[in-house]
Parts: structure tokens; sequence; C-alpha cells
């Protein structure tokens, strides 16, 4: 999977690339040809999209807007797409199934902050032409580098989380955390119910 976001990546700064080449050698606005390249690529990942996770996984769509969950909630397999948006996932709280737990988050500019209790093992990875990460500790800048980090017990730990993220910008903030810490960048509603479920 990690492979495929950085072949990903690669073929759509290769096809920018040729557009705006296209562009300069024949004196034709490439601003014009890339949001209509922007739309037919968003199609194309929909239509793919059976193939990137499994086909029983739920996934949400939302243009605009936040995604929120703290609390008592259970964590299970998920896919988001967003296109300009929040995501604040506090697991301290939840249900965490014995396995791995794959969340999948697709946005053209995310922040995503995830938030785990101390034994849960977590990894989160980011394909994006700039990615602002702040994983366990770690503080980095990232341009068209794909970023991944693991905790030192994501392994052997009995329960784990997966987050990975993919898009143009992206904010990536992870940690974990003692049961008993509250965390007041969690405390918002969760997210509101004018989500569209994809088929």
């Amino acid at each position: 999977m990690y492979n495929q976001r950085q072949m990903f990546i690669g073929i759509v700064i290769v096809l920018i690339g040729i557009m705006f080449l296209i562009g300069s050698i024949f004196n034709v606005d490439a601003g014009r040809i890339c949001w209509p390249a922007a739309m037919i690529l968003a199609g194309v990942l929909l239509l793919v999209r059976p193939h990137l996770l499994n086909p029983d996984t739920p996934g949400r769509i939302k243009l605009i807007g936040n995604v929120r969950r703290h609390g008592e909630w259970q964590v299970t397999d998920d896919e988001l797409w967003i296109g300009i948006g929040d995501v604040r996932l506090n697991m301290i709280d939840a249900d965490i199934p014995v396995g791995e737990t794959q969340i999948n988050i697709y946005s053209f500019v995310g922040d995503v902050r995830v938030s785990v209790p101390k034994g849960v093992g977590i990894l989160a990875s980011s394909t994006a032409f700039v990615t602002d990460a702040k994983v366990l500790g770690h503080k980095g800048d990232y341009f068209v580098t794909p970023f991944e980090m693991s905790s030192d017990d994501y392994e052997a730990a009995e329960r784990k989380v997966r987050v990975e993220m993919m898009g143009f910008v992206s904010n990536l903030k992870i940690k974990q955390v003692q049961v008993e810490e509250a965390d007041a960048d969690f405390s918002e509603p969760q997210e509101s119910p004018d989500e569209i479920p994809l088929e």
C-alpha cells in the first residue's frame, strides 16, 4: 500500500509537470487544464476505491468540514475523503479492537490529530506534496517525500492503529498519552451528521 501511494504521488507530479510543459511550449494557460484534470483524477480515485481498501470498509466524503470523534466510540477500519478540513480522533476512551485497525484519510488540505492511549501501537504515514509532521515527539517538514513512523511497541502490541494520509498539504500530529490525561484539543463535538457515505 505504501509503495502504491508513492507511485501515485510520483505519477501526479509527472502529469502536472507535463501539463505545465505543454502550456509553456504551446502558450496555453496550464491553470485552465489543471482544474479539469484534478476533477478527472478525483473521479478515477472514486472508481478505484474498492482496490485501495477492503470493499467492506465504510467511507465518508466531506468536501469542506471536520470529522471529530472522542469519548466512548468503536474504532474500526475507516476511510475518510475530505477536500479541506480537520480530523480529530481521540481514542483515549474508545474501544480499540484486538489486531490492526487501518484508517485511511484522503484530503486536499488536511489537519489530522490522533491521540491513542499508552500500550496501543500506532503507525502513521503521509504521502503529500507538503507534510508537516509531529509524531510521537518527532517533528519534521517533508516536501514531496513520503513520511512514515511507528511507535516502538507497534509490532508487539496487541492492539494497533495504522493511520495513512494522502493529500496535497498534510498536517499530521500523533501522540500516545496516559489514559487519565485530559486533552483540550479533543473536547469538541463529534462529526456532524451531514456526511455522505460512500457507496
